[in-house]
């Protein structure tokens, strides 16, 4: 029971990281649950928890890809032991996602192929979620074996592209006001950018991550101005210039998905600069201290 139980680690001891982890994931469950239960959930309940669900799994996907990033940024090695967790509850919000959405249909399920078939965000997002189900099955330590570590790296390398689907059919059905998307998508590009720095061996240090922060910030701002351009037909400027409201008249609701952005990343830059892990001596080096001390 020890292997199913979240809150233990690996070695079978409580692990207070784990348990509030599992916690936290069960946060939007119950929240949801409770909305249902007082009649919060509008005139149309259904659609309203499909949509609940949906955003949570897009937020909490986002999430997990900052896991291996931050580890790295906050000399964290114990967030590694979250990640399978984290990916495992973004596979139970979308499953829910899609439960809901047949329950919504009266599991009507020729109206529901029809209407997956037939609608492009639909399509997008049921990809997405086939990629989160291989990705989950494929999770266990026991899959991993029997992959190989080699295919199993490759398979779950797909996550990138399988959160860039779920980004755009979430971007794709919220028509019109695009803020929760854009505000996830210049998040996953920062995440990007972190993951893009270690690959090219720059330093994760204060300095950088600020400029990081800044030009991923601009970004999301140039990105949401581009799409409210090409899909509403309004000027680009006045969108691009509606994210210095927030500057004008001084008030925090004028602040955009790239304002944002920057203050994620300006926050993490501010977290290392405060927690940054002291140089380790080189192991030779380290190996040397108890021979000269006895001497």
């Amino acid at each position: 029971m020890n292997d199913w139980l979240p809150w233990l680690d690996r070695k079978g001891r409580f692990s207070s990281l784990r348990a509030a982890t599992f916690a936290l994931m069960l946060v939007p469950a119950l929240w949801l649950a409770f909305d249902a239960w007082t009649n919060q959930l509008g005139s149309k309940p259904w659609t309203q928890a499909v949509h609940d669900t949906g955003t949570w799994a897009v937020r909490i996907l986002v999430l997990t890809l900052a896991i291996t990033p931050f580890r790295r940024i906050f000399d964290w090695p114990k967030l590694v032991g979250v990640r399978r967790m984290v990916g495992l509850f973004v596979m139970f919000y979308a499953l829910a996602h899609l439960t809901l959405y047949c329950i919504d249909l009266a599991f009507d399920w020729g109206l529901i192929v029809s209407e997956i078939v037939k609608r492009f965000y639909l399509i997008v997002g049921f990809t997405a979620l086939l990629g989160l189900i291989a990705l989950g099955v494929t999770s266990t330590d026991a899959m991993i074996r029997r992959l190989g570590s080699a295919n199993w790296q490759r398979l779950h390398n797909l996550v990138y592209v399988i959160t860039g689907l779920g980004l755009l059919h979430f971007a794709l059905q919220s028509k019109l006001d695009v803020t929760q998307p854009a505000l996830m998508t210049g998040l996953y590009a920062l995440l990007l950018v972190y993951r893009l720095m270690n690959r090219l061996k720059i330093p994760l240090d204060t300095p950088r991550l600020v400029l990081a922060a800044l030009v991923t910030g601009l970004l999301t701002a140039l990105c949401e101005t581009a799409w409210y351009a090409l899909t509403t037909g309004v000027s680009a400027w006045l969108v691009f210039q509606a994210n210095f409201d927030a500057f004008t008249y001084g008030d925090i609701t004028f602040l955009r998905p790239g304002h944002w952005v920057l203050l994620a990343g300006l926050a993490v830059a501010l977290v290392r600069a405060v927690r940054a892990p002291a140089q380790r001596r080189p192991r030779r080096e380290r190996a040397r201290v108890p021979a000269e001390a006895g001497s």
